[in-house]
């Protein structure tokens, strides 16, 4: 590509970090007039799930869900890249496997070239051949800003569907991509990054969550959602909420990037506005001081890791397989019954 541009410039928000706030999000939710019941809608927005699942009548249910931001780094090859990574992962957070993606493309046609956008469009496509799913179209605008995302379907067995909302009290939690994306990017925006830090956010951020397939299969995985502009505690919240219990988190045991690094970036203001909206939203309902740990564990994700609510008796083989795949396996908090705040840190 003969054109060089720095995406972040053209953008108010980065990634996930876009998101509407959650209460803002529940208001406008509030507005709506209570739908038809249809009986084959097993999941829907009840419980803030990630996607939603039709039942088929012959055991397998269809995903569908669809995931767009505004570009969380400069190069457009990666940011498609990760876009598509981060809508997949919805359908990889119900335990299913992806089939097809359409393209959702809005385009500031005064201000960047057809060009960048065939970059967007062709790290989005690369992404889902990773995901062995074709990007068979989509759909585009004449936007102010850039944003890209997918529309993706799906297919669940429906004895291997895991809804968010279905934690058990006793449960152990895990978490499966590190936290710090949302900080990592602000301090790229601000020119304060460094390189080793954004090659790392880049490399997790556009790593598909196929483990939730493989963990799906396993009986004692009870429920899984996958993190991002809501940060750990927002979704963690969901899960607890959705399942009518609460939960106690180790703070020393959640992964995240260069600790010291992160801490260092938060001292000279790389912190994401969406963290603070997330606790303005929520903040209520955790046990969490102001601080660095407050940004941290509210910080907005794209594109993160799966949060896994896992039965006693099933913890030492999903510790083994997400050992083997090289990916977080220690246990960062336990699904206890409910009580107030729903969520303490410990």
């Amino acid at each position: 590509m003969s054109e060089s541009v720095n995406l972040t410039l053209y953008s108010h928000g980065a990634g996930c970090g876009c998101k509407i706030a959650p209460a803002v999000l529940h208001e406008m939710l509030s507005c709506m007039t209570r739908e038809t019941v249809y009986p084959n809608l097993i999941v829907g927005n009840d419980t803030k799930d990630d996607a939603a699942v039709v039942d088929l009548g012959d055991g397998t249910g269809i995903v569908s869900t669809t995931d767009f931001f505004m570009p969380i780094v400069d190069d457009p090859h990666i940011f498609g890249r990760i876009a598509a990574a981060n809508a997949i992962s919805d359908v990889y957070a119900m335990g299913g496997t992806p089939l097809m993606a359409i393209a959702i493309l809005g385009w500031p046609i005064d201000k960047l070239s057809p060009e960048v956008a065939g970059a967007v469009l062709e790290g989005g496509r690369l992404l889902c051949a990773e995901a062995s799913i074709p990007l068979a179209g989509g759909h585009s605008i004449d936007s102010p800003e850039p944003i890209f995302g997918l529309a993706v379907t799906g297919r669940v067995k429906l004895s291997h569907l895991k809804a968010n909302a279905a934690a058990v009290v006793g449960d152990s939690l895990f978490l499966t991509k590190p936290l710090g994306v949302g900080m990592i990017s602000t301090a790229q925006k601000k020119g304060l990054v460094e390189d080793e830090h954004i090659k790392q956010a880049i490399e997790s951020m556009s790593t598909l969550n196929k483990i939730g397939a493989e963990l799906a299969e396993i009986d004692g995985v009870n429920a899984m959602t996958d993190v991002t502009g809501f940060g750990l505690m927002g979704h963690l919240l969901e899960m607890c909420e959705g399942s009518d219990a609460s939960a106690v988190v180790d703070a020393h045991s959640v992964p995240t990037f260069d600790l010291e690094a992160l801490k260092n970036y938060h001292e000279k203001g790389c912190v994401p506005g969406g963290a603070r909206r997330n606790f303005a939203s929520y903040g209520e309902k955790l046990d969490l001081p102001k601080g660095f740990e407050r940004d941290l564990l509210c910080d907005p994700q794209t594109s993160g890791g799966l949060l896994v609510s896992v039965s006693s008796d099933s913890v030492e083989e999903v510790k083994k397989i997400l050992e083997s795949r090289g990916l977080p396996s220690n246990v960062i908090g336990k699904v206890v019954a409910k009580q107030e705040p729903t969520v303490v840190i410990r």
